[in-house]
This record gives C-alpha cells, structure tokens and sequence, in this order.
C-alpha cells in the first residue's frame, strides 16, 4: 500500500522579489508541513511549475496541467502534477510611483497596462504514476475554489492526503475527497510491467517508426536524447513512451521529462540522458555537438555527424519495422486489392498495447537464452550472479554485432541481470516469453500473420495489466469546464488553515497504527531458463558449417598420433590445419584431446607433443581475444595436463608453448573462466549434500547430473528461510572457501600462461639459429624449442622489458588485479585476500625457477633439419651477387597458389632467395608435405622491380614453425610480386644488404651498370660500379665516331647485300654473304660542292653504311619515300627525299640522323621550322599509304607561343613581316608542300569536293574486327564519303560517334593536336589542312593507372571486401579506357589515310602517345608490319629511331629514379593484343612474341631498349656494333638477334593461323567491353618461373624427357598422363599444341637417325604446299583441315567470324596436318603412325572410318585385279580406296546410296593366287558391279557384314 499523494504544495509567483525581466516563484504553503521519513520534500518544486520561468502577464491564460518527475538521490522518481490558473494583480510599477528605479528601465514612453496576472500552481508529489487521478483532482480543488463550493478546502487537501492505495495486484479502489466526487483508482497486476496509456501509439505517430526504432537504439546503447515540443505533457508523454518500449531494461542514467529553462546547463552533462525541453530554448540546444534531438512537433530526429548510433541486427530490424507497420498502417497490405476489406486500426489504446507487444517480442529473440549464460558464484547469504558475454554472443554468431555488444556492456544490461538474475523470485511476462514462447517466434519469423497473432495475444495481456476492469466507470467529478462558460476566479486562492488539515493525516496515521499489517503474498518460484541456446543456432545454420567429413580428419589424425603412426599423421596435419578454421572441427580438437587425458596428465613422447602442440597453436590463433566460442577455455585445462619428459627428471608443458595468444593476456576471459570454475564447484558441494541427505538419490544419478546450477541456486533460495542460524553460516563459510580456493588455483594457471618460458633474456634469442621449418603450422615449439616464446609475449601483452625481475612483476601485478577484482565481486573475506596478496608472488617466483630448468633442457634437443636449399641456373653471363639466403615466400593476394581455389596449397614455400646480376629468383619448395617434392621458382629482372616495401614481423603471417622476423615485399613491372619472410636463421644485417644491393643493382649511376652492359663481368664489378677510365675510353670511341661521322654523311650512297629489298635501285653493287663487311660505295655529286672524295677512310666507311642500314632507311625504299642517293642528286620527280640535315643530331637531339621531308623544302627551311615545335620534333614523313598516297607525319606538339600564331590565318601579311610570321609562313609552306606531294591533291582541279575523289579510290573498305559472340559481324563498310561529310553515321568500332570536327570538304591534311594547346587557334575555310582536337592522357595518368592495374592483377594480399574484386579493381586502374582511347584514335587516323588525306600526328613531345598513335596505325594500314620482320623493323623505327625515351621511362638509372616507372611501350604492346585477338590470321608473330618483348623490354638483358636516342647509342658506341667484336657468340647484346636465333630452333614465336589477305586495312573494335585483359599480366608458371629466358627453361625439360624415353623401352607400358596445375606448369610446354609437337618429333627424330636437322620453317612450308596441291585434287571441296593452307577458304572462315582464343603460346590453333581424324582399326606394322590431330574447326564432313582394310578389286577396263586400301565410312555414306594405306588422296569412291545388293562372288580371270573362292564378293549398284576379293574368307564376310549392315542402317 502507498500513499496517492505525499505532498500537496501551492506555489505562486514572488512578488516580493521581483527584478529585472525574470520573476521567481514561492512555495506560499505545504502539507504536511514536516517530511514524511520514508520520502522527504522534494527541492526546487518552484521551478519545475513554471519551466518557461515565472511571469507576469497582461492576458490572463487558461488553466493548465502536466507531470513534471523528479528524480531523488536514491534514484526514486517522484511525479510532479501541477495544475496552473492565473490570478489577477495589480501593476506593481502603478502602485510603487515613479520613483522606483526599477521603473527607470523600461523608459518614459511605454504604457503600463494596469492590471496583470500572475500564474498560481496547485502541485501533488507522489511517487505513483497516475496522472489521470492527479488531473482530476487537482480540477476539483481549483473548481470549489472558483465556484466557492460549501465545501471546505480543508477537508478536500485532508482527505487527499490520507488517501492510501494499493501499488499493483490488479485492484479497483474508489475514492472521495468529499466534494460530492467519486472515481475510481484501478492498479496495474504487475508492476514490473510499464504503464503507457497512449504514449507509445503517440510517440510513433509524432516521429515514424524509423525515428522513433533510431532513439530506441540510441537510448539502450548510451547516447543523449533531447525531446524538443512546445506541450509539457507531450514531453512527458514521449519519455515515458520511450522508457516503456525499452523493457525489460530499465533505463539508469538522467532522466527529466521536463527541464526547466533555469537548468539548461545540465544538458552539457558528460553522462547519457533522457530530457525533454520547451520548444522556446531551441536556439539554446543547437551548440550541443552529441546529443541526438528529436523535434516531437516537428517529426524530425537530428543525428549530429559525430554520433554513430548501432542499428539492431538483420534481420530482427526488418521483422520489427514490418510489424510496426502492420500495426499502426493495417491498411498497407490490402492498399492493392480490387476489393479492399474495410480494416479498422486499433483504437490508440490498444495500438501502444500492440506496438509494446513487438518490442517484448524484438527483446525475446535478443535475449534468447541469455540464463544459460549466467554464473552463479555464490548462493548464500545473497545470490551473486555475472552474465557470460562471450559465450553468449559466440552461441547467438553475433560476436561481430555492435548493438548487442554495446547493449551487453551498458548499465541497463546490467541492471537486467542484478534483476532477473537470480533463480528464485517472482515472473512477469518477460520470463514466460523467454522460457516458453522462443520456439514459437523463430518458427514464426517470416510469417506476418502469424506474427501478429502472436502481438495480439501479448498486447491484450499488457492492455489488461493496465486496465483489469476496463468496464467500470472511471469518475464523476464537478468541473467548471462542464459549464458553458468557464467561470474566472474573482478571489484569489485563499490561504488554508495548516492546523485542520494536520489533524487529518495525524487521524489517518493513527489508524494504521492499529490496523493490522497488509500482506502481500508474492509467488516466488523458479525461473525457467527456456531453451539452451546450441540447438537455437544449430537449427538456423548460423553455425560454420563443417562438413562430418573434417571433422573425421581431426579425429583420425589424433588419433594416430596417440598410435605413434607419425608418416601418417604428418600427411594429414595440412587438412587439419585447414579444418581448423571452422569452429566445429576446434571444438571437436579439444573433446578428442580430453579423452587422452588420464588423471589430470599425458606424457607424450617428442613428435606427438610437436604435433599436439602445433594443433593447438592452430586452434587458439583464430580465436578472438574474448574467445566467443569457448575454444580457449576447453584447451585451458589441457595445456596443464599435455607435457613431455625432458632430461634431468623435468617435464615440459604444453602451455609453454601455446602463450602467444591474444586471449590470455584479456581479463574478461579470466574472469569468466573463474566464475565458471566456481559455479561448477558449488553446484558440486550442494549436489553433495544432497546426496548425503538421501541415500536413495544413487539410482537416479542420471537425472540428478541434469540438474543445472541455477535450479539448484533457487531450491537453496527457497529453503534458506527454513535453516537455523548455525546451518546457514555453515553454507556461507562453505561456498567462500570454494571461492577462495579457485583463486589459488586461477592464480597458478594464470602464472603459467603469462610467463614467458625464458625469462632471463628476452630478444637475445633471434639469431641462436635453432629452429626449425616443418609443415604449415602455427606453433613456435618444435624439437629445438629454444625458449623463444619471451619475445612472443612480450609483444602481445605489452611487457616490454628485458629483465626476469620486470617480467615477473608485471605478472604479478596483473594476477593481483585479477584476484583483487573477482574476490570483492564474490565476497571472499578480508583475511583471505590478504593471504592471496602474499601468496602471488610466491607462485610466481617458484614457477620462474621451473622454468629456468625446462628452459635449459629443452635446448639440448636436437634441432630438426631444415630443407636443403635448391640453386638456380643461370644464364651465360649472369652471376650471383649474393648467394642463397633462406626465406619463406608467402602467398599474396592471388589465390591459385594458396589451395583455396582447389589443387594443393603451394604457397607457402620455404626456400631461398638468390641475387644475381641481372635477376632476383626464389627457388624452394612448398611447406605443405603432400606437394613437397614440387620445385616453386619465383623470379624477375632486378631492372623491372617497381616498389621495395619492408614487412614488420606483424604483418608477415606464416604459418610456420619459427620466429620471423622481418619480410620485404617486391613488385616487379613484369608482374611478379615477391612477399619474402627472412628465416631466423638470417641475421638482420643480412637482409639489410640484401636491400642496398638490390638498390644498386635496380639504379646503377649509369645505363652501363646495367646487366646487358655487364653481362659476363665480375659481379664485383657491378656492386661497387665502373673504374672511371673505361667509360673515358668509351666517350673517345664515341667521339671519333661523330667525327667520322660528320665526315662522311651526305657524300656517299653505301649499301651491303644483307639487307637490299627489291625496290632498292639497281645502281648498287651486291656483293657475296662472305663480304659482308666490305661497302660498296656509289658516289653521288653533292650539290655544295662537286668534288667527289674517293679516299674514304674504312671506319668512316663502316659508320655511313651503318647509318643507311637502320631499319629507318630500309623501310623508306620500300616504301618508295626515296632513297640517299637519289635525294643527294635532288631529282625532282620525287615528291620526297631523305634529309641528312640532323646527320650531326644538331637540329634535333632525339630524332634519327636520315630523316623524310618534302623534296621542295631546303634544309635550312628545316631548321628554322624546327624551333617552334617541342624538343625541336619538327614534323617528318614516317609512311606513305601505297594506294591513295597520303603520308602519315609525325612531330611534337607546337610551343605553346606558336601554337595560336600558327593557326590564325597568316594570309593577311603586313609590309615588313616580323621573325615569327616568316617561321610561320614557313611552316606553311611545309604543310602545303606534302598536301602538293599527294597525287589526289594535284589531280583535283583547284579544291574539289570529295565525291570525284571516291569514286577512283576508295574501291576497298577495311576489316573489322571479330569479336566472339557478338552480333555485330557484319562486313563495316561505310560510304566513307558519306562518313566524313556528314556528321550521321556512327562509327561501328568505338572510334568517336561524332566526326564533329570533318568539315563538309574533306581537308587533304588533317593535324591530330591536343585539346589543351590548341585553344585560340581559328580554323582558316582557305586552308587545306585541318585541326582534329583530342583529348590525350598525360603520363602520370598512365603511371597511376599501371599501378593500379599491379595491385589489381597482383594484389599483395587476399582482399576481402566485397567492394573491391578483381574485376573493380581493374576497372578503378581505367587501363582498359586508355587502351580503348588509343586505339580509338589509331582506328580514326587509319581511316583518314585510307580516304586518302594524310594526317599528321602532333601530340605532347612527339616520343609516347604519338610514337603509340604513328605505330599502331602503321601496323593496321600495313600487312607488312605484322610479319615477324616487319614488327621488328616499325619498332627499331618508330620507337628506337625516333627516341622514344626507354631509359627514362624504365627509371634505368639513378638519375631517373624519381620520374618512376611509366610502360608507354608496354601499353603499345597490350594494343597490338587486342588487335591480334582480334584478328587472329593477319599476324605473322604469336601472342607469345608480344609477351616476350613485353618482358624483355624492361629486363635489361639485352641493349636493345636501352638509353633514349640514337644519339646517345651512338654516343656509348651501342649503335652500330661491329659484327666480329664479339666475344661471346653465347650473349646476344640486341633482342632481335636473340629472336631470330631462337626462331631458328623453335617455332614458339610463328602463328600458324597466319594467312594473310593482300593489303588488307584492320579496323579493330575497341570499345572497352570488346578489350580482354592480357594474359601477361595474371598467369604465372611457378614450376620454373617466367618462360621468356628461353635457355632456363629449355633445361630443365629435356633431361627428364629422355630418361622417360628409356623407361618407356625397358618397363611396361604407363601412362602417359600427367597433373598439369594452372600457375605451376606452363601449360604451353605440357600441354603443346599439335604443329610444335609434331615439328619437334620430326626434329628430334632426324638428330637420333643422324640426319642434318632441317630448320623447322623449311619443313612447314612443305606440308603447306603439299596440302594446297590435295586441297586441288579432292574431288568434292570438303572443309577439311588443309583450312590454314587454302587461301579459297580464308573467305569463307572470315564471313563467318570465327574469333579463336590464344590456346598457349606456340601457336593459335590446335590443327590437324593430315586427312584422317580417327582410326579405330590398330595400325598396320609397316606404317608409321601419323598422331591424331583435332581442329577446333570441327568440319560437318570430317572423316569417321568404320572399317578399313585392304582389298582386291578388279579394274573396270582392263579387268586386272589391284590390291587398294579400302575405307568403309558410315558417315558419308561411302566405301572409298585409296592406292595404299598412307595415301591421303582418295582414287575413287562408291556411293553407298546407290548400292544394292552384295551377294558371294566367284574367282574371275587374273585373280590373286592361293586365296579361298569364298573370299570373293560382288557389289552390285545401280551402274555397275564391282568384284572385290579378301584376303581370306573370314575377312570377306566382315567386309559383306559391315556393308550391309551400312545398308540397313541407312
């Protein structure tokens, strides 16, 4: 029973203290005047009556009501009702006069209004919630004041007062105050449960389910929440809606519906809150940077950015949003139908009810089987109970869930367990939802009907708890509202006589003195823990599913440890230590484990405690530092329990070896572990007691052993009232003991796991050596065990320092905390703890002593051995820098090494790392025991490494049985990615020079440090750099060539026989391959001066050849651009001619010395020109289109001056032209001296539209590209008139939609130019030559792009976002957009030329996009490019000539270091790849070509691709090598020779697919969908490493191969199938196609017999005119495999589009070289077998013998009888003969549609002799009969069988 109302107070406004603008209020009178002492007077009331502050106002307002709460200093909430009227008074400023000062403030000017009201508060505190009561009455007390009722006041307040109702029980009380009223109080049933009349229902409709789902999280995870609402009842309304939703917890910090504005200060409290404000100080709340607003009026909830509020968990957030909405919108679900039912919402009441309803439902399933959770530590004298966190959110999954965490960890969680903890006391709904109605919900989820069936019932049950009588009339009150008009107080509120109304509640105290004692009976009972929380989880498959499969590996290789079977166990721990992810395969490791324990102990022997101990290693590493699953807690007890005998009579432990785990360094797992320990304990020592009682419990052991400790706890509760004193301090001593020995016990485990095992020296141990490398494992013990676990500590825990004393004091501080936090929490005795304090350190101490002993006898073991490690082989030339270091290569971010894509786990590896002068390798092998005999080399050019990045110990995660210590990361340009842990074997200065030397060798001072310049020196040399004269010899030799030089280009004509194409003039003499060197020289007159010089000194002889031989020159005759001797007579006829101008490299640096320029423009012109372009790169003629005769130019962009000079029409010359305007009219003058060179433009008369011009030229329309699969292979033929005068038609390729910039006349000369220069620059109508504006990537954006494409092909590590896959990655590095802006551009140009204007490429510097741009389009105009030569030589042109900087943009030296690594080159070579795949039969070369180049161009082994310019090779001496200076035939200095030598041997770099058309123009698609990623980029072979250093892996293969050959002889016959893994074997060598296999059987054949081997090219051009003379002579055309050679069928082939994918590198194709696919008869012994080849063009008519054998058949004229090989084929339909068996063309042929009957025949005249007569049969057809005869009986009658059973099939 309580009290309705402790205090009635009446407040009114201080007139007395009036100041200023703020008044104040005034308590004028209480009752009861003294506090009660179960409940004192509330301070501050005053200001919670009027939170606006107190004043006056000239209007009078109507009454007012709210309930203020507040809160005590025991946290009890006492309500505030506070009704307010307002009262007349007068002006106190009028009554005062004028003198008051105060007066003096509101100035002279302003009318005082004469009457004024002032507000009077009429207030109840109580500590009940009931403010429907509080509203009435206080009504009733203001009516009898205003109506002047002859009631006294007096007798209302007394009776109010004394009013006494029951708290809860679901009671009906009616009261009367004496004023003729009457109303009815009912209680709510239970009142654990909230009362929320309308609240909840309101708060939702004022702010939406979201907002309102957000302030819910918000307030259970410790955030501020700030109401915002001009109502005060709303602002309580809204906190108590808030609170009521929030149970079963309950909310423990601020809590004030209503603040006043005097106390806003408080909302910058630091502590989480629940406030409500008046909507007035808003302005005030909007500085507050963390608290969460929620605007009630406005509907809105502001989160400030630095508040991060967790949501619930999905789906439980999903479920409850779609309930609340089903509740408060029951409309939603019908809001489709054609007919909606009429669905009423539920009244407000009921609605609040339903919505409480889903939050219950929302906390069931949070809290599910949270008391399997719960530790009971103590029963008696109180029950003390923790709540396990770890293992509740590790059985829920939801360890990873911030809400649940944050809930688990605030106060009101723990408020929620202090509460419902304990087993025995009182249930309300909550506990029965939990207990009983969970199976219910999780069957339900998903359910919506059912759901809200279920809401229903519970919210009926909440709407009852509140309203038990819900038919009974509430009250009957007199009000003056019930009146029309409300009557005004004329008086004001009387003051009431104290006396009468303390003799009320004295009278009323007084007889509850003497009434007898209220008994509330409670029902306490057990609380039913619902069901366990495994099964929950097991049935939603939250758990890892480990299949029974792992789970068997786990058991059975435990099991053949403890069987000593050690090969098998060691086979199987790689599987184990993968199943050991998975949770069910650890818990399964320590269940096995327990079963092996006997008496607390297992002694093993060496390798099994290795082994177990690894598997334990394995198992704690994936555990959390809370360790959510329990693992860590079973392998507690049995890292005690495993040991092994070590010498001396010590024994070694298994948790010395298992500390370096995050978990036991965390308090929170001691703890719980603790409290388990003791729950177990004292459930023990009660079932004991029980037991002793009963004699008669022995037979029911079985259930006695269910009984868990909680319902023991509350049997123990509910009898304890029954014991006697002395029994229930007995208890109390029991259990504290129990409590205080599991603190002994804790505080030796915990000693055990936190010492390290050598605690004398720390870090020393790092370099002793001893270790050892086993299998894939996670342990640091191993036979050697070397103490080392001190540093593993150390790092973990923070035990930083080195001393014994240090880490023995650090130990025992953390125990002490330990006990000092469990023994207070469990309430050990003072004396016992204190005798703890003085124990620990005793512990400690002894077990540091046990350890120096383990320590010391486990390093006299003897250390396992260590793999041997594997050297590589070198190249000629290469040496070691440093020898084999050994190191662990660990697996980045590819997977297809690492097993998890299927295959054996490769990576790891344990090998070692080698430095040589030109490579970085590792070589060694995988550390998984089933693929350990595999040889793994990683390697790459120390040229093309990109980044070094040094890997701390941390990052470095082996597997593996030692320390690492440090690991260095390398990236290398040719995709490679190096991720290596130094063994600790390794001293750290090692590694370190191992760094700086890889940095000398990757940036040597100078590009002749690098290997293709060293090669064959001592690698001495290359470490400590060149002596300084050799490179002033150099420079001499250097000299003395540009001086020759000068002397003699530009006199003579010199040619050798090596290089003359047929174009070349007739007018040199050729000499025989043996002269090579010598020149001859043809004299040409000079037009300077006529003298001819006939004394030419031989070396300046050798240089001019030199210069005319670079493929520069070469390609210009075949062209027809001219040649040096006829540009040196300047004949006329020609429009062009070769330029000595830049012999000296005086007018441009990086351009050749011969150059082609118009024939009309003098040198000098040349170089006046050349200044106003970049770099001097004036526009030269790179390559003539031998059709249409346009020209394709290229230069550097203008400077950026002359840019807009150049481009405004410079007709218009004033008087005396200025210096810039002659260059300018120069340049003109250029331009319009190659548009006269072009045939069409002299053709036209004047300027000519574009239609007469097409029609005689542009007969031929280009190639498109085929791409596989998709629609658009149709012939792209467009009326290119059509194209480049209208701006309609889009381009079919990718190339630019929109010729926007293609005039309507087409120019003759269009200048490709970069946007960004060519602003300003007016396009002139007069000119003949137009400006196309493109928008070109700049370098850096190539450079970052490359390096994204790295991370993206080779990533460093496995990447586990979602977000970033393989695939989003590439496209982030945009590389594929620059490649498809490349060749959109190329494809633009090509088309331009083919129509017949010329086009000038004039971007950045003219050396990388342009020299990119000029090649690509040079290679699709030009078939000859695609040859093998003809790539060579465009390269050697365009890229080496014309100074594309190599050196510089492979950061080759130190100096370019910083400019970083750009691959213009590279992404030239990636373009040609797309092209290739594209057109797979225009390319003389293979794909395996272009990746060779890729590789070797940044590899410097060769001198090719070094330094930028001709002039700098010419300078070094590089350029133009003598022949004979060779020393070593062995190094090849230029990768073309290299090429070629190796072309010679193998055919690895001929596409068989080649079968070019003549002339044909490619025009490739390259939009960015139809681009495929370089397969250069992604594969690997780590069998042998990159297969480009053609002499490393040739090796290796052939040995093995011959040893196979005499096996094969000797024993019987094997398989011959081989495993081939991707990423380990190079699919080309195991897997070759067909043509390079049978070209390399033929060879290999010739050289046993002892024949001269003939060069594989010789051979294949023979089957290729043998199949073109058999593709003659088949009578009927089949589409057979002569498809490569039969020039008629590339037609058909391209009409169908055939896109063929690269199947390796050799070749294109798997092709078949002779007729027969199958044979099924066994060959015949004199034959020999020709293999079975298999097209990828599966022709419909391919061959299917059925039968086959050889038969006599009688001639048709003659009639002699002939032996032929006959073919029975069911497909055809044919009997065909051939003359023998290796024939491939058919004699004739019988159709068997035309056959019928074959009948026994008998011997005609000349038959052969001695063959049996019924070996004769007769086929008869329509035309004819053929006589046939067998070789004997049996074989006829087959042949008869097969025939016919052909018939009748068909």
């Amino acid at each position: 029973m309580a009290r309705l109302a402790d205090y009635f107070v009446v407040v009114g406004y201080d007139l007395d203290k009036r100041g200023g603008s703020e008044g104040q209020g005034r308590i004028h009178q209480r009752f009861p005047e003294k506090d009660w002492e179960d409940n004192p007077f509330p301070q501050g009331l005053e200001l919670f009556c009027q939170p606006n502050g107190w004043q006056l106002v000239p209007e009078r307002k109507p009454p007012s009501f709210f309930v203020a709460v507040l809160t005590d200093i025991n946290s009890e909430r006492h309500y505030c009702a506070c009704f307010t009227f307002w009262e007349t008074v007068e002006n106190p400023q009028l009554l005062k006069g004028e003198s008051s000062e105060a007066d003096e403030d509101d100035g002279p000017g302003l009318l005082q209004p004469a009457q004024l009201y002032a507000p009077r508060s009429l207030v109840l505190v109580s500590r009940l919630d009931h403010s429907e009561v509080f509203r009435n009455c206080l009504s009733l007390i203001y009516t009898v004041h205003v109506d002047g009722l002859h009631v006294p006041m007096e007798t209302v307040i007394g009776n109010l007062l004394t009013c006494i109702i029951p708290i809860a029980g679901g009671s009906q009380r009616t009261i009367t105050l004496g004023a003729g009223d009457r109303q009815v109080i009912q209680t709510p049933i239970n009142d654990s449960l909230p009362v929320s009349g309308c609240s909840v229902a309101l708060l939702f409709r004022q702010l939406g389910i979201l907002n309102v789902l957000c302030l819910f999280c918000a307030a259970l995870t410790e955030h501020k929440i700030l109401f915002l609402s001009s109502s005060y009842q709303r602002l309580t309304d809204a906190c108590r809606a808030l609170l009521a939703i929030m149970f079963p917890l309950k909310y423990s910090f601020t809590y004030i519906p209503i603040l006043p504005g005097k106390l806003l200060e408080v909302l910058s409290t630091p502590t989480p809150f629940i406030i409500g404000v008046n909507s007035i100080f808003r302005s005030e709340t909007q500085e507050l940077l963390d608290v969460i607003i929620a605007d009630l009026d406005g509907g809105t909830v502001t989160i400030p950015e630095c508040v991060n509020i967790s949501p619930l968990p999905e789906p439980l957030l999903h479920h409850t949003q779609t309930a609340i909405s089903m509740v408060l919108d029951p409309e939603l679900e019908v809001a489709d139908h054609a007919f909606p039912p009429s669905i009423q919402a539920s009244s407000l009441k009921i609605q609040d009810k339903e919505i409480r309803a889903i939050f219950l439902w929302l906390f069931a399933q949070l809290f599910q089987g949270y008391r399997w959770c719960l530790h009971i530590i103590r029963i008696h004298p109180e029950p003390v109970i923790r709540f396990y966190k770890a293992a509740f959110l590790g059985q829920r999954a939801l360890s990873e869930d911030d809400f649940l965490m944050k809930v688990l960890d605030g106060m009101a969680f723990a408020g929620f367990v202090s509460e419902r903890g304990p087993p025995y006391r009182t249930t309300d709904l909550f506990d029965d939802l939990i207990a009983s109605q969970v199976e219910r919900i999780r069957q339900e989820t998903g359910n919506s009907q059912k759901v809200m069936k279920h809401v229903k019932e519970l919210a009926e049950q909440l709407f009852k708890n509140e309203n038990p009588y819900p038919a009974v009339a509430m009250h009957r009150v007199q009000r003056t509202a019930e009146k029309a008009q409300p009557r005004v107080p004329q008086t004001s509120f009387p003051p009431l006589d104290e006396v009468g109304v303390q003799l009320f509640i004295d009278h009323a105290a007084a007889k509850l003195i003497t009434a007898p004692p209220v008994v509330k009976s409670e029902l306490k009972g057990l609380v039913p823990a619902g069901p366990p929380l495994a099964d929950i989880v097991d049935r939603n498959g939250n758990v890892l599913a480990n299949s029974a499969r792992r789970l068997e590996v786990v058991r059975n290789c435990i099991t053949y440890i403890f069987d000593n079977k050690m090969l098998e166990a060691k086979k199987l721990m790689p599987a184990v230590i993968r199943a050991l992810k998975g949770r069910a395969a650890r818990v399964c490791l320590t269940q096995e484990l327990n079963q092996h324990v006997l008496q607390n102990r297992a002694v093993l022997d060496d390798q099994q405690f290795d082994y177990i101990v690894r598997m334990m290693n394995c198992t704690l590493q994936d555990c959390s530092h809370m360790d959510e699953h329990g693992i860590a807690a079973a392998l507690l007890p049995l890292v005690t329990a495993f040991c092994r005998k070590l010498g001396g009579g010590i024994t070694q432990f298994a948790y010395s070896c298992v500390q370096e785990h995050v978990v036991w360094t965390n308090m929170p797992f001691w703890e719980a572990m603790f409290y388990s320990d003791v729950q177990k304990h004292i459930r023990s020592l009660y079932l004991e007691n029980e037991e002793e009682g009963d004699a008669s419990t022995n037979d029911s052991e079985g259930g006695q052993q269910q009984v868990s400790a909680l319902e023991l706890a509350s049997e123990q509760s509910r009898l304890w009232p029954t014991l006697s004193k002395e029994q229930q301090q007995e208890r109390v001593q029991k259990e504290e003991s129990t409590v205080f020995s599991q603190a002994i016990h804790y505080a030796n485990r915990m000693s055990y796991l936190l010492l390290p095992l050598d605690t004398s020296k720390n870090r020393m141990l790092r370099n002793t050596g001893l270790g050892d490398v086993e299998s894939v494992s996670n342990s640091y013990v191993t036979n050697s065990i070397a103490g080392s676990m001190a540093e593993s500590y150390d790092t973990e825990s923070g035990f930083e320092d080195a001393e014994c004393s240090d880490v023995a004091n650090s130990v025992v501080r953390f125990i002490n905390r330990f006990v000092d936090k469990v023994c207070n929490e469990s309430g050990v005795t003072n004396e016992h703890l204190k005798a703890l304090h003085t124990m620990i350190p005793d512990i400690v101490q002894m077990h540091i002593e046990t350890l120096d002993a383990v320590n010391r006898e486990s390093k006299r073991l003897p250390p396992i051995q260590k793999p041997k490690l594997l050297r590589p082989t070198l190249l000629l030339g290469e040496e070691f820098v440093m020898e084999g270091m050994r190191v662990h290569l660990i697996a980045d971010g590819r997977e297809e090494a690492t097993g998890v894509m299927g295959g054996p786990p490769l990576l790891p590896a344990e090998g070692a790392i080698f430095l040589t002068t030109y490579r970085i390798i590792f070589k060694g092998t995988p550390t998984d025991p089933l693929v350990g005999e595999q040889v793994v080399s990683r390697s790459f050019p120390i040229a093309s490494l990109t980044k070094e990045k040094r890997l701390s110990g941390s990052q470095v995660s082996v597997p593996l049985d030692q320390l690492i210590q440090e690991g260095l990361q390398l990236r290398s340009c040719t995709f490679q990615l190096m991720k290596i842990a130094f063994d600790e074997e390794v001293a750290s200065d090692l590694a370190e020079v191992f760094r700086k030397h890889v940095h000398k060798l990757r940036f040597p001072q100078h590009v002749q440090g690098t290997f293709a310049f060293t090669v064959g020196q001592s690698a001495k040399l290359v470490v400590e750099h060149k002596t300084k004269d050799k490179n002033q010899s150099l420079r001499t030799l250097s000299k003395n060539l540009v001086k020759t030089a000068k002397r003699t280009i530009g006199r003579q004509h010199v040619t050798r026989k090596k290089y003359s194409p047929p174009t070349w003039e007739n007018r040199s003499s050729l000499q025989s391959e043996i002269d090579e060197d010598e020149i001859s020289v043809s004299e040409e007159p000079d037009q300077s001066s006529l003298t001819l010089s006939s004394t030419i000194r031989s070396s300046d002889r050798q240089t001019m050849s030199n210069a005319v031989e670079r493929a520069c020159c070469r390609d210009y005759q075949r062209l027809g651009l001219g040649t040096l001797s006829s540009s040196l007579t300047r004949s006329k006829n020609e429009p062009f001619r070769i330029s000595t101008v830049n012999r000296m490299y005086t007018v441009c640096r990086s351009y050749p010395g011969l150059l082609i320029v118009p024939q009309s423009i003098p040198d000098s012109t040349i170089q006046r020109i050349s200044r106003c372009y970049r770099q001097n790169r004036f526009p030269v003629v790179c390559w003539r289109n031998s059709r249409t005769k346009a020209v394709l130019l290229r230069s550097a962009g203008l400077h950026t001056k002359g840019v807009v000079g150049f481009f405004k029409s410079p007709n218009a010359t004033t008087s005396g032209p200025s210096q810039a305007d002659s260059t300018s009219l120069e340049q003109e003058k250029y331009l319009q001296a190659i548009i006269s060179s072009m045939p069409s433009y002299s053709e036209a008369s004047g300027r000519n539209t574009l239609s007469g011009f097409t029609s005689s030229h542009m007969s031929t329309s280009g190639k498109w590209g085929s791409i596989r699969g998709s629609g658009r292979l149709s012939m792209y033929n467009p009326d290119v008139g059509n194209r480049l005068a209208e701006k309609e038609s889009p381009q079919a390729n990718g190339g630019p939609a929109e010729p926007y910039f293609l005039r309507q006349k087409r120019a003759y000369l269009y200048i490709i130019g970069d946007k960004s220069q060519l602003k300003g620059g007016k396009q002139d109508s007069f000119q003949q030559w137009e400006v196309v504006p493109i928008e070109v990537f700049d370098i850096r954006q190539v450079k970052n792009s490359f390096k994204k494409l790295m991370k993206a092909c080779v990533p460093s590590s496995t990447n586990n976002d979602q977000n970033m896959t393989f695939h989003r990655c590439l496209e982030e590095s945009e590389w594929m957009n620059l490649l498809h802006r490349l060749l959109q551009v190329s494809v633009l140009v090509v088309e331009l030329l083919d129509n017949g204007s010329s086009v000038m490429v004039s971007l950045e510097d003219g050396w990388d996009v342009t020299t990119q741009v000029v090649s690509l389009v040079q290679l699709l105009s030009d078939p000859y490019y695609r040859t093998i030569d003809g790539f060579r030589l465009l390269v050697e042109k365009e890229w080496l000539s014309f100074g594309h900087r190599f050196s510089h943009r492979g950061a080759q030296t130190l100096a370019s270091q910083s400019s970083g690594f750009t691959p213009v080159f590279l992404q030239f070579l990636d373009c040609v790849h797309q092209i290739h795949l594209q057109f797979p039969m225009e390319f003389e070369f293979s794909q395996y070509y272009l990746k060779f180049l890729a590789y070797h161009y940044v590899s410097n082994r060769f001198r090719t691709f070094l330094l930028d310019s001709d002039y700098e090779r010419i300078e070094l001496g590089v350029l133009y090598e003598e022949k004979g200076e060779r020393r070593n035939p062995q190094v090849c200095k230029s990768v073309w020779d290299y090429i070629d030598r190796l072309n010679k041997k193998t055919p690895i770099f001929y596409n068989y697919m080649f079968s070019p058309e003549e002339e044909e123009v490619l025009k490739p698609y390259s939009f960015i969908s139809n681009l495929k990623v370089w397969d250069f980029y992604t594969e690997e072979t780590l069998s042998e490493g990159p297969s480009f250093d053609w002499e490393l892996v040739r090796g290796r293969q052939e040995k093995p191969l011959e040893e196979a050959g005499e096996r094969m002889d000797t024993t019987a016959p094997k398989s011959q199938r081989r495993i081939v893994w991707p990423c380990y074997d190079s699919l080309s060598k195991e897997v070759p196609d067909a043509i390079t296999k049978l070209l390399q059987d033929v060879q290999n054949l010739e050289s046993e017999l002892g024949q001269p081997t003939e060069k594989w090219k010789e051979t294949w051009d023979k089957i290729k005119t043998a199949q073109r003379v058999e593709s003659r002579l088949e009578s009927k055309h089949s589409f057979s495999s002569s498809l490569l050679m039969s020039s008629n069928l590339s037609h058909q082939r391209r009409s169908q589009g055939v896109y063929l994918q690269e199947s390796g590198v050799g070749s294109s194709i798997n092709l078949a070289l002779d007729c027969e696919v199958n044979t099924t008869s066994t060959p015949a012994a004199g034959r020999p077998s020709t293999s079975t080849l298999y097209s990828q063009f599966q022709s419909t008519e391919s061959e299917n013998r059925s039968y086959e054998g050889i038969l006599y058949k009688r001639g048709a004229l003659l009639k002699p009888w002939k032996p032929r090989w006959f073919v029975l084929d069911k497909t055809k339909h044919q009997l065909r003969y051939y003359e023998s068996r290796q024939d491939k063309v058919c004699k004739g042929l019988i159709e068997l549609g035309e056959v019928e009957s074959v009948i026994m025949g008998t011997p005609a005249m000349g038959a052969p002799k001695n063959i049996d007569d019924k070996a004769f049969f007769d086929l008869k057809t329509t035309k004819r009969v053929y006589n046939f005869c067998a070789q004997d009986s049996t074989n006829a009658q087959l042949w008869m069988d097969s025939i016919q059973s052909c018939l009748s099939d068909a």
